[in-house]
């Protein structure tokens, strides 16, 4: 048997259309550090019946960082589905929907068929910004509803009155056009309550009502005043807010959700009340990313999910490492080192663990079972009890190196990173353990063989970013005649002037066709005219034993001197028999300065080839 609460307050809850804005000086006082007051009103936590997740890693994640491709957006859609949507613990997504790339990531997600997390959208509270959204077929849309008389009064120039006319309206619509409206209460941590906040909510659930659709609330702390102090009085106490709507605007647990912010360190542990107190959603990105100092951890939002509800099967844990490493590598974002659960020394102590103590004593220092529920072990600390053992056990982790490249503590390589090691501590004094900086950069002196160069580098973002570039150029090319095939050629490297010759063959190596890009080379290029055989050349080669793209090593060409990268694939037929091959040299330089653009280029080309 569960307790009955009051759903609806008898208290009324009138608009108080002040003239003037009520700024809280007493606790903003804006040349001072805010305030947090306490009136000593304490409730009880009542946890939300279901707590869920939600997320903006593409949204509000992307206004702190270069935004996504459609590409890295369709793939860590992926990995939110695979952490948590298959539960449905992650129950929805939030999606930009302005540029044509928005819209685009928006279909790529779309077609994955995925019931969770669900793809939603946020507008301004504009009846036109509306129609993008309904014209995208959205069921969910989320609307900027600013709360507080800082955004009323101060940008949008407006007393309380108008501004709630103006998002009734926008709401209205939204729900006459079959659209569950998703009203965002920004700055809800320096707003009325009373006088503003819950008569408006009480206003939503009256259309919802009307409508028989539900009318969702995102409380959103934009400025990280939350605090989760039992005690503490409105507008900043989390508890007292979710309660407020909960029980005096009547506004169903499930259809709020609790957006903060971590300007105050308090981002996680504002959302994890908001939960317990009857918030049935909390808002995050993944890594946290978010407008200045950030939104909820996501993966830290399913931990303690899991650690709330006892509920282990919500989500697969061992996808947080995964994420993790597709933000380091492909992303090229480090993720500081002490960061919990996906730094790389998260999990690692420098009291006494070593290789030979790791089997008798990890439960003394791990939080748990990191191998189990993360996919990854702990990290040795190396100082100077680490010996050779532990030394190779560093580098072979760290570097993930797999089995057929691992070291042994017998290499030289190993024994002189080691003397390195107890010379700093027998003869120079040292009494710190060595951190992943000081062993990234031994292991690069006496093991560079181990890292990759920067001509590998470039070779990567030639095959990353130009390839889908000659790969779409290959597919004009199908069923072509050569005098359209020239023409495809010349007005490829007119807009990619970074490659100085492309080029095709026949299967037998032959070149039938080609263009150089700066006419000064023409005669140097006009060595190899068409009928020219390229048969022993490894671009060539290669495509026609495998079939796909080659990427070759950096060299210097003998025409222009310039440092190059050759790109190649097969053209095929209708039937997919391969009819011949295509070239283009990379030109390095000019290919690097133009790579970010590249990449938007290139991604987008291949997500529309799929």
């Amino acid at each position: 048997m569960s307790l009955i609460f009051q759903k609806h307050s008898s208290i009324p809850l009138k608009l108080d259309n002040r003239p003037e804005p009520e700024l809280y000086r007493d606790v903003f006082p804006y040349t001072n550090i805010s305030r947090v007051e306490f009136d000593q009103v304490l409730l009880a936590p009542r946890p939300a019946n279901p707590m869920f997740i939600t997320d903006t890693t593409f949204r509000d994640g992307q206004q702190a960082r270069p935004p996504y491709t459609v590409q890295q957006i369709a793939k860590i859609f992926d990995l939110l589905h695979k952490l948590g949507g298959k539960s449905g613990l992650i129950q929805a997504s939030e999606f930009f929907m302005y540029s044509s790339k928005d819209r685009k990531a928006i279909e790529v997600c779309r077609s994955r068929g995925y019931r969770f997390p669900r793809i939603t959208g946020w507008v301004r509270a504009k009846i036109e910004d509306l129609k993008i959204a309904r014209d995208m077929e959205f069921d969910e849309v989320g609307v900027l509803t600013s709360m507080s008389d800082y955004h009323i009064f101060l940008k949008l120039g407006k007393n309380r009155e108008q501004a709630m006319n103006d998002y009734l309206k926008v709401v209205s619509q939204a729900l006459e056009w079959g659209i569950i409206p998703r009203c965002h209460f920004e700055d809800i941590t320096r707003a009325d309550i009373f006088g503003f906040c819950l008569p408006f909510a009480r206003k939503l659930m009256e259309l919802a009502e009307q409508a028989s659709m539900p009318v969702k609330i995102r409380l959103c702390d934009t400025m990280g005043y939350g605090v989760p102090f039992p005690g503490a009085a409105l507008p900043r106490s989390v508890q007292r807010i979710v309660r407020c709507f909960t029980d005096e605007a009547g506004v169903p647990g499930s259809w709020l959700e609790w957006h903060g912010h971590n300007d105050f360190h308090k981002v996680l542990v504002n959302g994890v009340t908001a939960w317990l107190y009857g918030c049935g959603g909390v808002n995050g990105t993944l890594l946290g990313f978010g407008e200045r100092t950030g939104n909820s951890p996501l993966e830290a939002l399913v931990i303690e999910y899991i650690s709330l509800t006892g509920n282990d099967d919500a989500a697969d844990t061992t996808v947080i490492s995964e994420i993790a490493e597709y933000f380091e590598k492909e992303l090229d974002y480090h993720i500081p080192s002490n960061y919990p659960f996906v730094g790389k020394d998260f999990n690692a102590t420098s009291a006494g663990v070593h290789v030979d103590g790791l089997a008798k004593n990890e439960e003394i220092y791990n939080i748990f079972d990191t191998q189990k529920l993360l996919n990854r072990s702990i990290p040795i600390i190396i100082s100077d009890k680490a010996g050779r053992a532990g030394v190779a056990y560093w580098i072979n982790q760290e570097l993930k190196l797999p089995p057929e490249r691992m070291v042994s503590k017998k290499s030289p390589a190993v024994g002189k990173i080691y003397d390195r090691i107890m010379k700093a501590y027998e003869k120079e004094g040292r009494n710190t353990s060595f951190s992943n900086k000081e062993m990234t950069a031994l292991v690069k002196r006496y093991m560079p063989e181990l890292f990759e160069n920067e001509f590998d580098k470039m070779e990567k973002l030639a095959g990353d970013r130009a390839g889908h570039l000659v790969e779409r150029l290959a597919l004009a090319c199908q069923g072509k005649n050569l005098e359209e095939m020239n023409e495809l050629l010349t007005d490829f490297v007119h807009e990619y002037p970074f490659i100085q010759y492309v080029y095709v063959t026949d299967t037998k190596g032959k070149s039938i066709a080609s263009v150089v890009t700066d006419p000064a080379y023409q005669e140097q290029f006009d060595k190899m005219p068409v009928g020219y055989d390229f048969s022993k050349r490894e671009w060539f080669l290669q495509p026609m034993a495998t079939g796909k793209l080659h990427v070759a090593k950096v060299v210097q060409s003998l025409f222009t001197d310039k440092l190059i990268i050759t790109v190649s694939t097969v053209i095929s037929d209708d039937q997919d028999n391969t009819v011949g091959v295509i070239g283009a040299d990379l030109q390095l330089k000019e290919l690097i300065q133009c790579a970010e653009s590249l990449e938007e280029d290139g991604l987008e080309i291949l997500e529309d080839e799929e």
